[in-house]
């Protein structure tokens, strides 16, 4: 397995995966193509933000994905650079799961954050998917609020 940051090359990869994990759930988008050219363009304004680490075996189709979406802090004295970090889409295929992949996205995302200076890194995690996550170094928190949508 390879674990890498995603460039422009891979939005092709990104976008048929993000049409496999969420394309029974979203509006209708007429095909992956489409969706394909329509993430390139959000990732074109976005790519400062938002970085993509891809998973691959030893043929080049992308068998996994973990973005981490970074977000500036209000400064603080003494720490006018503040940054967090928020792991975002995490999906590996359906044929590929349970061999750590999952796990070796968050973990090269969560570095990264690191690298670049975030303080915390979070996820909104899915019920079946907390405990990955909790061997990787997360933790529920009593501090983190959420307001559903109305």
């Amino acid at each position: 397995m390879r674990i890498s940051q995603a460039n422009a090359g891979d939005v092709a990869g990104l976008a048929r995966l993000l049409w496999l994990d969420t394309h029974h759930e979203e509006p209708a988008q007429p095909s992956v193509d489409a969706f394909a050219a329509d993430l390139a363009q959000w990732w074109a304004v976005h790519q400062d933000s938002h970085l993509a680490f891809v998973a691959r075996l030893r043929r080049p189709e992308i068998v996994g994905m973990a973005w981490v979406a970074l977000v500036p802090r209000v400064p603080r004295p003494g720490a006018t650079s503040r940054l967090s970090a928020d792991i975002q889409s995490v999906f590996v295929t359906p044929d590929q799961r349970g061999q750590g992949i999952g796990s070796a996205l968050v973990e090269a995302a969560s570095q990264q954050a690191a690298h670049l200076g975030s303080t915390r890194v979070s996820v909104h995690s899915g019920r079946t998917a907390v405990p990955v996550y909790e061997r990787l170094g997360f933790e529920s928190s009593r501090r983190l609020l959420q307001r559903p949508p109305d």
